[in-house]
């Protein structure tokens, strides 16, 4: 099973991109801390300072400006994919998969995964369309 996500960016693919692969940026709207670029075969360690986590995802496939695929834990595999409309617009769309059907926590994991993407997704708007970071304001 999987679970979908997606929200409209007023960026170009190319900066969407880059907020995500750069560590001196995704700090600004998802994790406080990533050890290094984003590239395929890269193990990524990820530190969220608001929950006290910290753990590690492999990037499976990367394609500049378009796709990237990872994996945390031992079965979820998230597609980040950019669909450029035109010049300024970049629909984002997070694919999730690897929940088990059958796992009695299997709602709740689903509707929690999905309040962690949109979180995610709106604190990127805020990010590239207006400078603000959503996450600094959040834990004031």
């Amino acid at each position: 099973m999987n679970n979908v996500t997606k929200m409209k960016i007023l960026k170009p693919a190319h900066e969407v991109f880059e907020a995500f692969v750069n560590p001196m940026k995704i700090g600004n709207f998802w994790f406080s801390l990533s050890s290094e670029r984003w590239e395929q075969g890269k193990t990524i360690t990820l530190r969220y300072e608001e929950y006290e986590a910290e753990g590690e995802i492999e990037v499976l496939e990367v394609d500049i400006n378009k796709k990237i695929v990872f994996q945390w834990g031992e079965a979820h595999i998230v597609t980040i994919a950019l669909n450029q409309l035109d010049n300024s617009t970049t629909i984002v769309e997070v694919n999730e998969e690897g929940f088990n059907e059958t796992d009695n926590d299997f709602i709740t994991q689903l509707i929690d995964n999905k309040e962690g993407w949109v979180y995610m997704l709106t604190c990127l708007k805020g990010y590239l369309e207006y400078g603000v970071n959503l996450r600094a304001a959040l834990m004031k």
